[in-house]
């Protein structure tokens, strides 16, 4: 048996959660059937049951198109790309709408079963218009066209099963939930120093931990209005990069900059690190934070619970699903606006709670020590990608 992902991000062009997910995914299914890959960028390899083959995003033809619409426009042409080559796959597996309408293509052209996996869903993601001005409308477009002709989707969640079946018209039994995963033997407490050393991190003193890209699905700005709150000699260690937007991208500086007047403890590592710095920053940290609004899963919490670090995560979406309340860490309550753009009613409110409860963790080393074993236990449980793997290959099997 043969599996084709159509994915925007592999090796060595990750950036979010989708494609971490892709990579490992498609590690440990090469180790059970064959596996090929097509994304955007310039790769070209071939291991062991594992073939991977990047298509280039950036030209010159729409050099001249709306700067909002050209991701949209550059997308579909790769996607179109990704077509070229003769498809000799059992099944398509599509990551991300930017890889959609390659699976739209593929099932109309060459008759393949169409899988989907669900990382996140555009009606649910407003703040994209930000990013793609009516361009939205088309990704969102494109995300409902193959959602509902696809044979099977699969959703990392339960919550992100209902949202499915509430926003798009599929029939339930097609639906799957089958969790992320995560790499047990990547992801271990270290006691290397070197990435807080580069970065002016204090060794002797507690600090709070974000890693994430600069988005408003992320959140990040409620905890940067949160660290008024927080404990004066906890230092704030923000890995936050790639914004979605040039004005998301200001918000953030003058925010963190309106902070640092005030207090120096305030760390801002605005580059994407690699996985082993990131992996330092959860297994020295006393305290992650997510505060996320939206989140169908939320890898970075496995992430950091692998490292043994305890969470303080908002209770949306799949967070609920992947972070145990009191024991591997504190779930945030955020009430939403019911409609688009979805943040919080009082952003001050949770804002504060959020430096609540990284307070008391800081405060309570028993109770984090304590996390930070459960954390580790819950992810060898129920996250290995082994185990996971295993479940979508019974998945393909089940439609050939």
């Amino acid at each position: 048996m043969k599996a084709l992902f159509f994915t925007r991000e592999f090796p060595p062009y990750v950036y979010g959660g989708a494609g971490v997910h892709v990579e490992y995914l498609a590690t440990e299914l090469a180790k059970l059937i064959d596996v090929e890959v097509r994304s955007f960028g310039d790769q070209d390899e071939d291991f062991k049951n594992l073939k991977v083959k990047g298509f280039p995003y950036d030209t010159p033809l729409f050099n001249d198109a709306d700067e909002k619409l050209k991701a949209v426009f550059k997308t579909l042409n790769t996607n179109i790309q990704m077509n070229t080559d003769v498809i000799e796959a059992d099944v398509i597996h599509c990551h991300t709408w930017y890889a959609h309408f390659a699976g739209i293509v593929a099932k109309l052209c060459y008759g393949k079963p169409l899988v989907i996996t669900i990382h996140s869903l555009e009606p649910l993601r407003p703040w994209k218009r930000e990013q793609l001005g009516r361009g939205y409308d088309a990704s969102s477009w494109i995300e409902k066209t193959a959602l509902e002709m696809a044979d099977t989707l699969i959703a990392v969640s339960e919550e992100t099963k209902v949202d499915v079946l509430k926003h798009f018209s599929v029939d339930e039994d097609k639906v799957k939930v089958i969790y992320n995963g995560i790499n047990l033997e990547e992801y271990v407490v270290t006691d290397k120093t070197s990435t807080l050393d580069k970065y002016g991190i204090d060794k002797a003193k507690p600090y709070v931990l974000f890693v994430g890209r600069i988005t408003r699905q992320k959140g990040i700005i409620h905890l940067v209005n949160a660290i008024k709150y927080i404990d004066p000699e906890t230092q704030i260690v923000l890995c936050a990069g790639a914004p979605d937007t040039a004005d998301i991208a200001k918000e953030m500086e003058d925010s963190v900059n309106e902070v640092k007047k005030t207090r120096a403890n305030v760390i801002w590592i605005s580059e994407m690190l690699d996985k082993q710095d990131v992996i330092q920053l959860y297994s020295h940290a006393d305290v992650f934070c997510c505060p996320s609004i939206y989140e169908p899963f939320g890898i970075i919490n496995i992430e950091a619970m692998a490292c043994e670090t305890a969470v303080v995560a908002s209770a949306v979406g799949g967070i609920k699903e992947v972070v145990v309340e009191g024991e591997t860490g504190l779930l945030i309550p955020v009430e939403q606006q019911t409609e688009a753009p979805f943040e919080p009613v009082n952003p001050d409110k949770f804002a504060k709670e959020l430096a609540d409860g990284i307070n008391k963790l800081i405060e309570d080393k028993p109770l984090r020590d304590k996390m930070a074993k459960n954390g580790r236990k819950r992810v060898e449980d129920y996250f290995d990608w082994t185990a996971i793997a295993k479940q979508v290959e019974n998945l393909y099997k089940s439609l050939i």
